[in-house]
């Protein structure tokens, strides 16, 4: 312990599954904690909801409290777990406000308020750290906020959310239908009694506008980040990529770019997309998470881990714990939000894609000559096309793989294919990544 080191009083707003394990941590680590920060941490008390209700690891009653408030106030350093946005955003304003630091681990709120909340922060010198918000116990904030602050990121590919990672990698190493793939990420605690907010990738567009926000030095809004789901993908087409070389995963994409008209800015979206097998996210399995950053001298570099669970996700926060406390003892200033690049975030319609489409269309002869000229119509050129026979004889598989292209200019070729005769239905979609 430093010599004179006062304990830091630490608050948990809830106690869900990672923020029982942080509070579990903190009173059965105290000496080990005491002896990294150089002062006791000291748990304040957890705000909770529900006293009664079970909780793992078991909590002692008595640091147990309805009363968020007054919890906040009495502390040094506030951990706020509770999700959800308006009513943590009130408590940790609260708390910047009354010049306590806040850990936390709530993505949507930083996504939606973290503009607001770095200014708060940075009014009082107060610090606001959210490793565990993007990758669980991936440590992927600070090497971007830090370590690569000195270079220039140019792109990053992230599979950040580990129910959607589950589903796909079932669906490819055991045929699954969606269907099937997610009821078994829900057995096996994976995937949350309601998972729309998974596989509809409203949580990876969370993470991907804080990642896009902390690489590029520029607030990246929600509402700019186009999301597609994994709700659609189907077993053929998983199959198809495996027969091309491929695997389908559910990908955040962040990347600095240029358009049209020679405006440099950024761009995030989230899209399942086809990765070649040979690419190092390809191999992420099950419910792990890992980010993959381009960088201009650091060149590629990969964050593997868990993204998520109680024990991943409470070293996240711990370790913004410490750091936060450390500063209590030694003194400095607090962590100031990132400074603006003035970037602008491009229209989605400027980023260049290359898309694979794959067509239910009549078979005939002259079919592929047709729909080969609705696509260079639209100033997009084929790159494969691969054509199958369906079992009835009157209808066939039609695979188009296109060369890159503007996001806009792909978007209005598989709106033509679709109205074309020949075509009877526009099987699926995807994005080809990582090449």
């Amino acid at each position: 312990m430093t010599p004179g080191a006062q304990p830091i009083r630490v608050a948990v707003l809830g106690a869900g599954t990672v923020g029982a394990e942080v509070a579990h941590q903190l009173l059965t680590r105290a000496g080990e904690l005491e002896a990294r920060v150089g002062a006791p941490l000291v748990l304040a008390g957890v705000a909770v909801r529900d006293l009664e209700a079970q909780r793992t690891p078991a909590l002692p009653k008595e640091l147990l409290t309805t009363d968020a408030e007054s919890l906040v106030l009495g502390a040094h350093i506030v951990v706020e777990l509770i999700g959800g946005v308006e009513r943590a955003r009130e408590l940790v304003l609260l708390a910047l406000e009354s010049g306590a630091d806040v850990v936390t681990g709530n993505k949507a709120l930083l996504a939606t308020h973290g503009s607001e909340l770095f200014t708060a922060a940075e009014r009082v010198g107060a610090q606001l750290n959210y490793e565990a918000a993007v990758g669980g116990a991936i440590p992927i904030i600070r090497p971007l906020r830090d370590s690569l602050a000195g270079d220039d990121v140019r792109r990053i590919l992230g599979i950040v959310n580990g129910t959607t990672n589950f589903v796909l990698d079932r669906m490819d190493e055991h045929d699954d239908t969606f269907e099937e793939a997610l009821a078994e990420a829900t057995r096996r605690g994976y995937a949350e009694a309601d998972p729309s907010g998974d596989v509809s990738g409203t949580d990876a567009a969370h993470k991907a506008a804080i990642l896009a926000g902390l690489a590029f030095h520029t607030r990246v809004p929600l509402d700019a980040v186009p999301v597609e789901g994994i709700e659609r993908i189907t077993p053929e087409q998983v199959r198809g990529a495996r027969e091309t070389g491929h695997v389908v995963k559910l990908l955040a994409i962040c990347e600095r770019l240029t358009g049209p008209d020679g405006t440099e800015g950024v761009s995030a979206r989230v899209h399942p997309a086809l990765l070649p097998r040979r690419h190092p996210l390809a191999s992420v399995r099950a419910a792990n998470n890992a980010v993959f950053v381009e960088a201009e001298s650091a060149g590629d570099l990969m964050f593997y881990g868990a993204g998520a669970g109680g024990p991943e996700t409470a070293s996240a926060v711990l370790g913004d714990l410490v750091s936060a406390a450390r500063r209590h003892v030694i003194g400095g200033p607090g962590l100031a939000a990132p400074p603006s690049s003035g970037l602008p975030v491009l229209d989605p319609g400027v980023v260049t894609s290359r898309y694979q489409i794959s067509l239910t269309v009549r078979d005939e002869p002259g079919v592929l000559a047709r729909l080969a000229g609705i696509v260079a119509g639209r100033g997009v050129s084929i790159e494969t096309a691969q054509q199958s026979s369906a079992d009835d004889g009157g209808t066939a598989t039609l695979v188009i793989g296109t060369h890159r292209a503007p996001e806009a200019s792909l978007a209005a070729v598989v709106t033509a294919l679709g109205a074309a005769p020949e075509v009877e239905a526009v099987a699926g979609v995807l994005r080809i990544e990582g090449e």
